[in-house]
């Protein structure tokens, strides 16, 4: 029997993970009481007690929670403190064809961030096949439900009265252009020039669209041999869903859905496009896929079984 411990179990995610865990028999989770998890000295004996531990902590206690795991602990960090080093393998699976056998054999690994996630995996391909230039200015649209923001955040729309929720329908942030997911993407995505990132929080729990604008001109292809591409190269993979050019299926009367992959580790990929402009979008649940979704399938990557054990397509 396998050990795993969720330090933050209590939080969103942490929560999320432990409901994806809790009903299989290959792993037992150690679990500490509200006390115990205030003590030092039980999260240390947790952490090393663990095959795995699952971090899901702000930065600084993340970083505290490798330094108490100091031994043979195998973690997985949902936090930010990592993502970009060298020392911890960057935890999406689908990042390559050689990144699963990184996955596996990893002692430290960084779970990646919901918004980088669908702009990884759409940009990247584009980049590699030389469609689209690696010093190409990019813009990266994105929305999520307000589960995005943590328990505060789940508090404050939960609490909020008729009148706010109208004023919470929608509203960008990090608009002085430093959050804290960039780095990440543009690490990953191969692009030289730091991507232009503009997220927006909806009064809905959860689900997210993340799009990536471009003018055809700047791509060496047409949108339907970009999305070809994109098929051809996700067409192994068990959670990446990539729709027709034009999505037509997935539109409800032209409008698009940000919660139709709620509840399960799918992300659908799109392609629309005019004559002279293409969008990239992708689908996914930003508690699932975006993640504790991600957050399982590196964990059953790590211990060597299948992928998909406790996962929704």
């Amino acid at each position: 029997m396998l050990h795993v411990f969720i330090d933050g179990q209590a939080g969103t995610t942490g929560l999320e993970i432990t409901d994806r865990l809790r009903a299989r028999s290959d792993v037992r989770l150690i679990t500490l009481s509200d006390v115990e998890r205030k003590d030092p000295a039980r999260r240390r004996d947790a952490l090393k007690a663990a095959n795995v531990a699952i971090l899901c902590l702000p930065d600084e206690a993340a970083r505290e929670a490798v330094q108490l795991a100091a031994g043979d602990t195998r973690i997985i960090d949902a936090s930010t403190a990592h993502r970009t080093s060298d020392e911890w393998v960057y935890g999406l699976p689908e990042l390559d064809a050689a990144h699963r056998e990184r996955l596996r054999n990893a002692r430290y690994v960084a779970n990646p961030g919901c918004y980088p996630q669908g702009f990884i995996l759409m940009v990247k391909p584009l980049i590699e096949a030389g469609l689209l230039p690696a010093d190409h200015g990019l813009t990266c649209h994105a929305l999520s439900g307000y589960s995005g923001g943590g328990r505060q955040m789940i508090e404050k729309y939960r609490a909020a009265s008729p009148g706010q929720l109208e004023i919470y329908g929608a509203r960008p942030y990090g608009l002085t252009f430093a959050h804290k997911h960039v780095p990440e993407m543009q690490h990953f995505s191969g692009t030289r020039v730091r991507p232009l990132f503009a997220p927006i929080v909806c009064n809905y729990y959860k689900g997210m669209l993340v799009h990536v604008p471009l003018f055809a001109s700047s791509l060496g292809a047409s949108a339907d041999a970009v999305r070809d591409l994109l098929a051809e190269r996700y067409a192994g993979e068990p959670f990446i869903n990539v729709l027709e050019t034009g999505a037509v299926d997935a539109l409800d009367a032209g409008y698009l859905d940000p919660v139709a992959c709620n509840g399960t580790n799918r992300m659908d990929i799109m392609v629309f496009a005019s004559a002279d402009q293409v969008l990239l979008t992708a689908r996914y649940d930003n508690l699932g896929k975006g993640a504790a979704g991600a957050a399982v399938q590196n964990l059953n990557l790590m211990l060597g079984v299948d992928e998909q054990l406790g996962l929704t397509k």
